[in-house]
């Protein structure tokens, strides 16, 4: 099989022309597309054909759950591959098999591997099955989850199936290019870039294009003035939906020419191709990598006229909403027909060596799906066997033979098995035996205690990092603090902080609105542009989504990116990019990429609709895979800042709004304290009740306990300090062995995070052995908090909450010594 990359040294030789190449040109001598490099081509576009189409016959036999495949795409994938370089970056689309193949980097029995979700990454490196098929990814990372050096790959960041989720990113990995180029700080980071040559190629389905992140990224790359070439693969739908309802003039390209570069204004160079034509692809993408690459400029290229000669997905078929006329066009113009006809007609080779190769295509094709669904079934047939074997010892001579039979003969009668198929029979098979104390259960307990271990490194592994840089491998420092501590505001303690972090680490970036010219809206970084330049700290435009990819790409490749979301109600024009991309990456490439994203942002008691500052129990659902901190004031979010820095997890870090103008004492140690993760605090200990909660409502929490206090109820306040981890030290539970009754107070809607905090405790930690009366939680309302200062006050939990369902919690143990109060 052909699939070596050979683009790099055509792209030391082919010429750029200024000039179109038309239909069925034959390429001049000058160029380097040799008579073998034209045919490998096709063979490689035959072969990628074949994959698709026995791909999506196993989905409908049954070998594989879905199929999405690249057919009608081959060509123009082939011309993207050939004008990609060593250190590029791939941020695609699921359909992109063509173009990851071309660069050497997929292996036709990993395509299959990656169909059956084979789990094992010898087989199938990019997802270990994790991922649908089509979803590809370069492993960064080594086996201790260190950076390995990117400019020896042609890296790919691994796909998502969201549509348009994939361009964020892209934003961030060709500004990455741009810091490369312009920051002579950088230059010495060499595994990362080689001074900023890297284009990053982003591929993207035309309905995909209606997409507020695909408008938000063209817009930030347009301002930016990045290497960012993006494909947009035009097949004229959307799957049933066609072009004309779903783009202005029905033309991205079209739609898009105001963002065309002319003169001295900035913007993109901008080009349309036939996607079965190949002579023009090859000269498009040379020329429009050359702009990218050397200019810096983004580009889109424009693919137009390719067709999807098995419709969308295996989920369907397209002849239910495409005419006879619109078939028959598609089968006239896919790709490789026409191909077939420009070398035949220009003389590359004969009729029957074309049809040499798509015989051998086939082979090819086959002989992987073969070997690829061998290797798939041994393992799990190997646990088949064992299983059966076990049923069967446990059968003999046992009252329940029959049914333990039953489960075995229905496992050897399965053709396609699955690790769940064996592992299922044997807890069935548990079950039966309950009251069984023999051998042949206890064989079966033993078999399961083994596979358990194993299915959760194949399923469950690398949800955050696995290696010593994890953040929860970081050495705690506690603060130092002498006679001649300052006592500063807030605000002037994360100046300092930050101020400390950026003189240290060249790697530092952040990224937000207003964070540049003005500090940040509360002064954080209040003089650091000035002091550390505009590229290391970056006013940006309302865009919360491309901030998040921004600071996504950058950590790919190798930096540390500070990235704001200014108030964190507006997190949520950025959710999608957070939950489906960032939080899921290390887990979706088993261990193989990773980006240490800081997101940085402010909430807590602000007043307003949209200003309230406390969706945690929407971020408790949506983000696994970061660490989210609560700090309740500034020392304590620059000690985590410390931690994260020096970790290889992302993380989002709300700071309290209303703690920039309180006083705090900056350690000594400002540069080197570091707070560890999942550690509550003991904020004042107590005999009676603990009351858990964190950020902003510590302090109103200890104010109530001051009254509390007064009147005979000693209350014990922890400050959970990070809701992900949580209480890695079973702090809250040492507490409730005291106090056997427990308050979960905090300022989100009700069933949020304090029922988050109390499962997490009751259930996770069994908790509940040591309670004495029932636990309770306290919340905001279930509406959002309306503007003022009373609308804070009858919205979210005020002193007086606290005070009184601390007392009801009293009055139900003590009635006599705690009256009611109502």
């Amino acid at each position: 099989m052909s699939q070596s990359h050979t683009s790099s040294s055509y792209l030391t030789t082919i010429k750029l022309r200024a000039f179109t190449v038309i239909a069925n040109e034959p390429l001049r001598s000058t160029d380097a597309l040799t008579r073998d490099a034209i045919l490998a081509d096709y063979r490689l576009a035959c072969e990628s054909r074949q994959v698709s189409l026995l791909g999506r016959k196993d989905v409908m036999g049954g070998r594989a759950k879905f199929g999405i495949f690249g057919d009608g795409k081959e060509l123009a994938q082939i011309a993207a591959a050939r004008a990609f370089q060593r250190g590029d970056f791939r941020s695609g689309y699921y359909r992109d098999q063509t173009f990851v193949a071309a660069l050497g980097e997929l292996r036709w029995t990993e395509f299959f591997a990656q169909l059956y979700a084979h789990t094992d990454l010898v087989h199938e490196p990019n997802t270990a099955g994790r991922s649908m098929n089509g979803h590809f990814a370069t492993r960064w990372l080594d086996e201790q989850g260190h950076w390995r050096n990117q400019t020896d790959f042609y890296n790919s960041v691994c796909d998502i199936a969201p549509t348009a989720g994939q361009i964020p990113r892209s934003v961030g990995l060709a500004y990455a290019s741009k810091l490369y180029r312009e920051n002579p700080d950088l230059a010495s980071l060499t595994a990362f870039s080689r001074h900023g040559n890297e284009v990053t190629f982003a591929t993207i389905g035309d309905a995909s294009t209606s997409q507020g992140m695909f408008w938000e990224s063209m817009n930030a790359a347009g301002v930016l003035q990045v290497p960012l070439l993006m494909s947009v693969w035009d097949d004229g739908y959307g799957i049933s939906v066609p072009v004309e309802l779903q783009t202005t003039k029905s033309s991205i390209s079209k739609a898009m020419a105001g963002f065309q570069r002319d003169g001295q204004d900035p913007g993109f160079a901008i080009f349309t191709v036939k996607g079965w034509d190949y002579a023009a692809l090859i000269d498009t993408y040379e020329r429009a990598a050359h702009i990218c690459r050397h200019e810096h400029v983004p580009v889109l290229v424009h693919v137009q006229e390719l067709t999807q000669p098995q419709g969308h997905s295996s989920s369907g078929s397209h002849e239910r909403y495409k005419s006879t006329e619109r078939l028959a066009w598609e089968r006239a113009h896919d790709c490789n027909v026409q191909f077939r006809n420009w070398i035949l007609t220009n003389g590359y080779a004969s009729d029957d060596e074309l049809t040499a190769i798509e015989k051998e295509a086939l082979t090819v094709a086959r002989d992987a799906r073969n070997t690829a669904w061998k290797a798939f079934q041994e393992p799990i047939k190997a646990d088949l066997e064992q299983a059966c074997d076990l049923l069967q010892q446990a059968a003999r001579n046992h009252p329940k033979a029959a049914e333990l039979m039953a489960l075995r003969q229905e496992l050897q009668r399965n053709t396609s098995p699955l690790y769940r198929d064996a592992f299922a029979a044997i807890r069935k098979a548990v079950h039966l035996l309950r009251t069984d104390q023999g051998q042949g259960k206890q064989l079966l307990v033993n078999w399961l205690q083994k596979a358990r271990p194993i299915n959760d490194d194949r399923f469950s592994s690398h949800l955050y990092s696995e290696s010593d840089e994890s953040p929860l491998q970081v050495r705690p420092i506690a603060p130092q603090f002498s006679d001649d501590s300052p006592v500063l505001d807030g605000y002037l303690v994360m100046q300092k902080y930050f101020d400390s972090l950026f003189s240290r680490e060249p790697r530092a970036v952040a990224i937000g609105e207003d964070v540049g010219h003005i500090g940040d809206v509360n002064q954080g970084f209040a003089g650091l542009q000035e002091k550390y330049g505009h590229l290391r700290i970056t006013d940006t435009g309302i865009r919360e989504t491309t901030i998040i990819g921004q600071g996504i790409g950058l950590a790919m490749r190798g930096l540390r990116p500070i990235v704001e979301i200014q108030y964190f109600d507006y997190i949520f024009y950025a959710l999608a990019t957070l939950t489906d991309d960032l939080s899921t990456l290390l887990y979706r490439t088993k261990g193989g990429q990773k980006a240490p994203v800081i997101v940085r942002t402010r909430g807590h008691r602000l007043e307003g609709i949209w200003h309230s500052g406390s969706p945690m129990g929407a971020m408790l659902s949506s983000l696994r895979g970061m660490h989210v901190l609560v700090p309740r004031n500034m020392v304590q979010a620059a000690g985590f800042y410390n931690t994260l820095i020096k970790s290889d997890d992302p993380a989002l870090l709300v700071e309290c709004l209303n703690g920039y103008r309180l006083k705090e004492r900056l350690p000594d140690n400002l540069d080197e304290f570091c707070l560890p993760l999942g550690q509550p605090d003991i904020l004042r200990p107590g005999t009676d009740v603990t009351v858990v909660t964190y950020g902003s409502m510590c302090r109103i929490v200890l104010e109530a306990a001051n009254q509390l206090a007064d009147i005979g109820i000693s209350v014990e306040v922890i400050d959970v300090q990070t809701l992900l981890p949580f209480d890695l030290t079973g702090t809250i539970v040492e507490s409730l062995k005291k106090t056997n009754r427990v308050l979960f107070a905090d300022e989100d809607f009700p069933g949020g995070a304090t029922a988050y905090m109390l499962q997490q405790t009751l259930d996770a930690q069994n908790g509940y052995r040591y309670l004495d009366a029932p636990p309770r939680t306290l919340s905001a309302k279930a509406h959002r908090p309306p503007y003022g200062s009373d609308g804070d006050y009858f919205s979210k939990p005020s002193v007086d909450d606290v005070f009184e369902s601390v007392y009801a919690i009293m009055h139900e143990s003590d009635p006599a010594q705690f009256p009611a109060l109502y």
